[in-house]
């Protein structure tokens, strides 16, 4: 835990001192709602079709914060002092994945109030971003573990750029489907309705299959 922390400690130290990530993502994120707002030809959306832009924006925006998550490790020689280090490799794995679940926060804390004002019909009350928390909580968490997985095994390519989202995109669109399905009633015209259990559920299955996963994987990439 104590390695854990300290490289915790790293990552938000060096994104303090050279913002790179969160601002790139919250750009990327509120420029695709204005995209949306004059693309479409309305003025406001709701039910599925807010649900769907919402996540699949945050779903690209996730993916250009994973092909940067280990950059600076790699040209600077973080890997190899790591590695030369008497502590557990899975360290910065857990790490990669709680540093990049605190940049989605920051980065939703941008992107749904620009949601709001430039897109959403039924606005946000404190109902609904209650159950927008909830289910971002779980997105969260199945994009982080899955982007930390699957950068160590694109930094280790020399098409990283290209080889990043060819294998996160697939793996992440149970995630999307069960986003989209669990915000639509949230996100209708007529109020927030109900959370759908199940797939919350889905969620927080493959969240917990792809931690196991990503937790038994983590050191052969970082090895090989």
């Amino acid at each position: 835990m104590s390695t854990v922390l300290t490289l915790l400690r790293k990552e938000l130290l060096l994104e303090r001192r050279v913002p790179q990530l969160v601002p790139a993502m919250s750009l990327f994120g509120v420029t695709t709602f204005v995209v949306f707002h004059f693309a479409l030809g309305q003025r406001t959306v709701e039910g599925d079709l807010a649900a769907g832009i919402l996540v699949v924006t945050l779903l690209f925006a996730t993916i250009l914060g994973v092909n940067r998550l280990y950059v600076a490790d790699r040209e600077e020689g973080g890997f190899d002092a790591f590695l030369l280090a008497p502590v557990d490799r899975t360290a910065l794995g857990v790490a990669k994945a709680v540093t990049l679940f605190a940049f989605l926060v920051l980065v939703e804390l941008v992107m749904l109030p620009a949601f709001a004002i430039l897109l959403l019909g039924p606005g946000m009350d404190l109902e609904v971003v209650a159950k927008l928390g909830v289910v971002l909580l779980l997105v969260n968490l199945g994009l982080s573990v899955i982007g930390t997985l699957v950068g160590a095994l694109a930094i280790q390519t020399r098409a990283r750029d290209l080889i990043g989202p060819l294998i996160a995109l697939p793996l992440l669109v149970p995630v999307v489907i069960g986003a989209a399905r669990a915000l639509s009633p949230v996100l209708s015209e007529g109020g927030a309705g109900a959370l759908e259990g199940r797939w919350l559920g889905v969620l927080g299955l493959y969240d917990l299959v792809f931690g196991l996963l990503a937790y038994a994987l983590f050191d052969f990439l970082l090895e090989d």
